[in-house]
């Protein structure tokens, strides 16, 4: 079995900074470039299945990228592949210019993420890591995906708790950033194991690459 993770391509509430968990957002024009260009960058991919979160902004970005090869595989939504809850935060903004959210709180997401208690009402990142965890071990245990190609299409947070399952060094959450709109993690699936062979790539150029969530 061979696994594409994609996060999502860009919204108008990545670029303002502002929380969209499960608020339900589009991709802006960028995102849909840039999911575009990922595309022709894996056209060469024969993907059998895809599993994608509900949400527009990761459906909108898998059928992007599934547009850019020659394979038509059927598309699987699956409410665990869902960003992380923001609960009563959702669509408020979290940068230093617009922040309308306890910075105390919020900021524990990105410095010591493992006690990141989440927003009022959302959920933490152990949440989201045993949620993730779920779906990555059902869909490693079932025979008739055993020696397909699979397309992965979530978030940036669900990106990095999938992942969790598959780093070497699981105290090392975010793996040095927030992963980039687009970006693509590739694991191997060989014996039950999966090991990450693709790290971080971007099929499109960098500069079009923005993110204001930094690591703190």
């Amino acid at each position: 079995m061979k696994i594409y993770v994609i996060r999502h391509g860009e919204t108008e509430y990545n670029k303002k900074g502002c929380l969209q968990g499960w608020l339900d957002i589009p991709l802006n024009e960028n995102g849909e470039k840039t999911a575009i260009l990922t595309g022709e960058g894996l056209s060469n991919v024969e993907f059998d299945y895809v599993f994608t979160s509900p949400l527009k902004r990761a459906y909108k970005t898998a059928e992007l990228v599934v547009a850019g090869g020659t394979s038509n595989p059927p598309f699987i939504c699956d409410d665990r592949l869902r960003e992380i809850s923001w609960g009563e935060w959702e669509g408020l903004g979290c940068t230093d210019e617009n922040m309308e959210v306890d910075p105390d709180i919020y900021f524990d997401f990105y410095r010591d993420c493992f006690h990141f208690s989440g927003a009022p009402g959302g959920e933490s990142i152990v949440d989201n890591i045993n949620r993730m965890g779920d779906f990555y071990q059902d869909i490693l245990g079932r025979e008739e995906l055993a020696d397909k190609t699979i397309l992965v299409s979530t978030h940036g947070c669900a990106t990095r708790a999938l992942l969790h399952h598959v780093y070497e060094d699981k105290s090392d959450y975010w793996h040095g950033c927030v992963p980039a709109n687009c970006v693509v993690n590739i694991i191997e699936v060989k014996d039950g194991v999966g090991t990450l062979i693709g790290d971080d790539i971007l099929y499109y150029d960098e500069s079009l690459a923005y993110d204001p969530y930094k690591l703190r």
